[in-house]
């Protein structure tokens, strides 16, 4: 059974974003570390890119001083190796842009991060229909599967939906909000009707990002979803902290406490 299977068996899950570098490559790892024994169940590791697309300005910024920091493709999948090597055992999936991998090289990319001991991806710019390389790369009958992660949104097609969800593995990402990352005042009313929608089409976990800021929010969406993705507010709230790692962990208390 893979770890993302494992993690789903009690829901809602937490799985708040943080990306590795900021503020610094020492501390990012640290904070990651302190999410996962603090609450998280599942974490988004972010690969710092320079055209981040579907990142709002918080994650644009902290990006951009990973970048200027030195953290590159390498140093990212070490970073997720010591984690392991720390005693982490919670999913890990990395969330990043295509570019970075292909530069990389796709298949040096895969397997140095199945060696690291990452769970999945989250590519924002690799539609469905353009993943062939990349699956196969991977490798579709790999046993436990290392899944691509699918993102549906509110504008997509009742009949793209369908076909995205039915073939999608691991858990649907569903973006709750049309635009970029980033915190906003309320829920989208349209939500439940959303999730709905996908679940008509696959068996799989759906787990809500985008615009998610508070424990009281994750809580409300965690009442209709089977994770709640906390990404901008989690980089906004331990970036800019004087005290990353404490500010972490009573980040992850909060908002696990709050969706249970």
């Amino acid at each position: 059974m893979s770890r993302i299977t494992e993690a789903f068996k009690s829901k809602p899950i937490f799985m708040p974003y943080f990306p590795l570098g900021y503020p610094d490559l020492e501390t990012s790892i640290d904070v990651i570390e302190a999410l996962a024994e603090n609450g998280a169940d599942l974490i988004e590791v972010g690969l710092s890119f320079s055209d981040p697309l579907a990142d709002g300005p918080v994650n644009q910024r902290a990006m951009q001083v990973a970048l200027e920091h030195g953290i590159t493709v390498k140093k990212s999948l070490k970073a997720v190796k010591e984690l392991r090597q720390r005693g982490v055992t919670i999913p890990l999936v990395l969330m990043g842009y295509y570019n970075p991998m292909l530069a990389y090289g796709l298949e040096r990319f895969i397997q140095d991060s199945i060696d690291a001991g990452v769970d999945g991806f989250i590519i924002p710019d690799l539609p469905m229909e353009e993943s062939d390389e990349f699956v196969s790369a991977v490798g579709a009958d790999r046993d436990p599967p290392l899944p691509l992660i699918q993102m549906l949104a509110p504008t997509t097609p009742n009949d793209r939906m369908e076909l995205i969800a039915r073939n999608a593995q691991g858990f649907i990402y569903l973006v709750s909000v049309i635009g970029v990352t980033g915190e906003r005042k309320s829920i989208s009313e349209g939500l439940p009707d959303l999730i709905a929608r996908v679940r008509r089409h696959t068996s799989i976990p759906v787990c809500v990002g985008f615009g998610i800021g508070t424990p009281e929010q994750a809580k409300q969406v965690g009442t209709m979803a089977d994770g709640v993705i906390v990404g901008t507010a989690c980089v906004k709230t331990i970036g800019t902290s004087q005290t990353s790692v404490e500010t972490a962990k009573q980040f992850a208390v909060e908002f696990r406490r709050a969706m249970f």
